[in-house]
């Protein structure tokens, strides 16, 4: 499975050509692809208009929901963080912290375009596409 961050759909409905919305584009309807609650949020309170948001809503309605938090999932995050400032490695973001846990913990691949997620992949092992 393979969970798309709110990083990469902001450039995708954008209609920016990055590598990650060309990977996306590419992956959509072929590769189960899932959509957590975290990044539904972040995707949707960037748009201006009811318009784009019922379209937006429209287009990840067709993807696989899960919601990404939990006391473990809140736990689990809490650690690595926790690790990774023990090693000099300082994340930005909470929300961050809990979308690169819960696809370590479900073993699900990250397509993103935050720096945060590579020391991430780099200090605790994340799958990232």
């Amino acid at each position: 499975m393979i969970v798309v961050d709110s990083s990469v759909w902001i450039g995708y409905f954008n209609g920016t050509e990055t590598r990650e919305t060309l990977l996306l584009d590419g992956i959509l309807g072929v590769e189960p692809v899932v959509i957590g609650d975290l990044i539904l949020a972040e995707v949707l309170q960037g748009f201006r208009s009811d318009l784009d948001v019922r379209r937006a809503l429209d287009a990840m309605d067709t993807l696989m929901f899960e919601p990404m938090v939990g006391r473990d999932i809140a736990l689990a995050s809490a650690r690595n963080y926790r690790v990774l400032r023990a090693r000099g490695v300082t994340v930005r973001k909470t929300i961050v912290m809990l979308i690169a846990t819960y696809c370590m913990e479900n073993r699900h691949a990250l397509l993103h375009s935050d720096r945060d997620f590579e020391q991430i992949q780099q200090h605790l092992g994340l799958e990232t596409l």
